[in-house]
């Protein structure tokens, strides 16, 4: 009579003091080593998968460790961009603040912003900068960021460089509403805005820059 491997599994899974009753079988096993065309017994097999184990848990507490550093790193710049929007006294320095602020605190080497619909937007800022119903449409339509690479968009024209990699936040005080601007940020790394990233962050700013443009929003007294 034959058994198969996994008669043997079986076995060995349904009699755990196997071992114990027959130690001399357990010491005297041997195997092929994982990385070479040696032979070793059960036991350093054993200790060899537990510091594979080991290592793999190591570097998965470090991948922690790393993500958790970049995201209290980007909370504090997210902080602090947030503060210098509400220590401005000067509503029309809402708009500088927002996008300059950004640049500043992430390292961004292009970022661009128009509004419109702001009642209590100085005419003569150049945020206020006339835009086309075509870029006004796109950014009705814009629901959610866009990320990646392609920087044949019109208003690509506002920044002072074509970018690598692209950023395009609309900016809605409603879900549903109509957009009132449009945010751009670029970079020259061709991978910081990768069409695959999440946008959370990017809904964050947008959703933080309209609370502070609604002191924009009823036109200017005196």
């Amino acid at each position: 009579m034959t058994y198969s491997a996994q008669d043997i599994a079986d076995f060995l899974a349904q009699n755990p003091a196997f071992f114990e009753e027959h130690a001399d079988v357990f010491t005297a096993m041997r195997m092929p080593h994982p990385h070479s065309g040696q032979t070793i017994s059960l036991v350093e097999r054993q200790i060899f998968t537990l510091r594979e184990r080991s290592r793999e848990q190591e570097w998965r507490i470090n991948e922690l460790v790393r993500n958790a550093v970049a995201s209290e790193t980007i909370s504090t710049r997210l902080t602090q961009w947030c503060a210098g929007l509400m220590s401005q006294t000067n509503p029309q320095h809402l708009p500088g603040a927002i996008t300059l602020g950004l640049a500043e605190q992430f390292k961004i080497e292009h970022a661009a912003l128009r509004l419109w619909n702001l009642p209590g937007l100085a005419a003569d800022s150049g945020y206020a900068a006339g835009v086309s119903e075509d870029v006004r449409t796109f950014a009705d339509s814009l629901k959610t960021p866009y990320c990646g690479n392609d920087t044949g968009f019109e208003a690509v024209s506002w920044l002072d460089a074509k970018p690598q990699s692209l950023a395009l936040i609309a900016l809605r005080p409603d879900e549903e509403g109509p957009s009132i601007g449009l945010l751009l940020l670029g970079s020259d790394d061709p991978a910081r805005f990768d069409p695959d990233m999440g946008t959370m962050f990017l809904d964050t700013v947008a959703r933080l820059s309209c609370a502070a443009l609604k002191r924009l929003a009823e036109p200017a007294v005196g």
